[in-house]
């Protein structure tokens, strides 16, 4: 829960910043002077409480993020990587942005799904503490397989979120793929299931990354004794370029009809959708092809993305598209 002196910065903030009012508007209606209105607005600035944010659509960033609002719809948060940049570093500048982002998201009482995975794990690492009360964070996807029960993975990523914005982490306790479509349908009855899918479909922010099949710095479902080779070859058969929240996908945006789909116990791009902010966030070039799937699958309502990939990816929908 915010202190008084933050509520007050906050007031004053979204009075100048969101609602449009005067400085003298603003101390008319507190019994402030002009002045103490003035100061306000510099510690909320100060203290991270207001970010201003200049996007100016004659710079390449500027045209690359108004290139992904007009094709996909999506908000995109361009973060720029110096050239030749490693994987690894160009990861956790990204992570960064993603954390900043989130955190200015996050209110009261939220519930935020989080889907585990390298990405997640390294914005994790970013998250700066807020004082909150209420908060939720539950899983967006089961994290067993035959060899672990993926809880301790799984549920170090989302107590770092959890405990980040001082609030309960919640575990989707199930396997990433059951064995036979069956198993699932018949765990999606059962009341404790039940229970905690009402809890996922009720978050108002979803986080996740994209996986990508064959790419240098491996998403942890696929290096990590989910899928056998003969899952990766018969997925890379049918055209899989990768997955949102272990829910597999083609670069046409395509995955309804893929078998391990109907094994598979992430949220689906369909049940994603019905989350009202949905923050993508990807790094690395080998990530192009299947973020284009994911984007054509409507995941997204806001992306984080290095300038590279960025390119990659609007390069790949349209060949020859003007990238300014």
């Amino acid at each position: 829960m915010a202190d008084k002196s933050s509520e007050a910065l906050i007031t004053v903030a979204r009075m100048y910043y969101v609602q449009a009012e005067t400085m003298d508007a603003i101390a008319h209606h507190l019994g402030v002077s002009r002045s103490t209105v003035s100061r306000l607005l510099k510690e909320a600035r100060e203290r991270g409480l207001v970010r201003v944010t200049i996007v100016d659509p004659d710079r390449p960033l500027g045209r690359l993020a108004d290139l992904f609002q007009q094709h996909f719809r999506v908000n995109a948060h361009i973060v720029q990587v110096r050239p030749g940049a490693s994987n690894v570093f160009r990861l956790d500048q990204v992570a960064r942005t993603a954390a900043d982002i989130l955190g200015e998201l996050v209110t009261d009482g939220d519930t935020i799904g989080v889907a585990w995975g390298t990405t997640t794990s390294a914005i994790a690492t970013h998250l700066r503490p807020r004082d909150l009360s209420g908060v939720t964070v539950i899983g967006l996807n089961g994290g067993a397989n035959h060899q672990t029960t993926g809880l301790p993975y799984v549920g170090s990523i989302l107590h770092r979120f959890a405990d980040a914005f001082r609030g309960q982490e919640q575990l989707l306790a199930l396997p990433a793929f059951f064995d036979d479509p069956a198993t699932r349908e018949a765990m999606w009855r059962e009341r404790s299931t039940r229970h905690i899918l009402r809890v996922r479909d009720s978050c108002r922010i979803a986080l996740f990354g994209v996986g990508a099949l064959g790419a240098d710095l491996q998403s942890h479902v696929y290096a990590s004794n989910y899928l056998n080779p003969d899952d990766l070859d018969d997925l890379q058969r049918q055209g899989v370029v990768g997955d949102v929240c272990t829910v597999m996908l083609r670069e046409d945006g395509s995955y309804r009809d893929l078998e391990i789909n109907r094994r598979a116990t992430g949220m689906t791009p369909a049940e994603l959708q019905r989350v009202p902010r949905r923050i993508c966030v990807v790094s690395g070039l080998a990530k192009a092809s299947p973020v284009l799937g994911a984007l054509r699958a409507g995941v997204a309502t806001d992306l984080v993305i290095d300038q590279e990939t960025a390119r990659a990816v609007l390069a790949r929908m349209k060949p020859g598209i003007r990238l300014g």
